[in-house]
């Protein structure tokens, strides 16, 4: 293989292996977040700017159809999604209101405000987390770096021991589908 994919690839199994060994018992209390939440019919929503944006989409995505197994859908929402919303709230109230007004509008205690990050600095993630710890709604923030300033205001923090962006994407997306497969297995 050539040095173009085997030098990524390489880089890429090295910091999963420190995610698994490294963060076992941070990765059990995001699942039980989740399985929580599941389990006692709140609602799972997602958020997520760029890439992680897409992330966001693609984990509500899994919950609401599936993921590997058939089973009943479970309530799952990406706040990345409404153009005319997030265009809305940007124009009239500020980029950094976009999620933060819909965890005001939605979300209620038994849900699970979930963030996908790299930096943990985003001010539209920042309200956003802030607003669901106003309504009772615990945040699971996942990110890499130090966490960045989300890290405080979540309820909980993965956080992926890498400062590469695609790193931290790419382990977030494993870290998700990881606990969306085990949810489907026991619930």
């Amino acid at each position: 293989m050539s040095d173009d994919f085997s030098e990524p690839l390489h880089d890429l199994a090295i910091t999963a292996e420190r995610v698994a060994r490294e963060l076992g018992p941070a990765l059990a209390r995001a699942l039980e977040m989740v399985r929580e939440t599941v389990r006692g019919g709140g609602t799972l929503y997602f958020c997520g700017n760029g890439g992680s944006a897409a992330d966001a989409q693609h984990l509500a995505t899994e919950y609401v159809v599936r993921y590997m197994r058939n089973r009943r859908a479970y309530p799952a929402v990406a706040l990345t999604t409404d153009t005319s919303l997030l265009t809305a709230v940007g124009n009239d109230l500020g980029f950094d209101e976009i999620f933060a007004r819909q965890v005001d509008a939605l979300a209620k205690p038994g849900d699970l405000l979930i963030i996908h990050t790299t930096s943990g600095n985003s001010p539209n993630l920042l309200r956003a987390a802030q607003a669901a710890r106003a309504k009772g709604v615990p945040v699971l923030a996942l990110s890499a770096k130090n966490g960045g300033a989300l890290k405080s205001l979540a309820t909980h923090s993965v956080v992926v021991p890498t400062d590469r962006t695609d790193r931290a994407q790419e382990l977030q997306l494993c870290i998700q589908h990881v606990i969306c497969d085990v949810v489907e297995r026991e619930l």
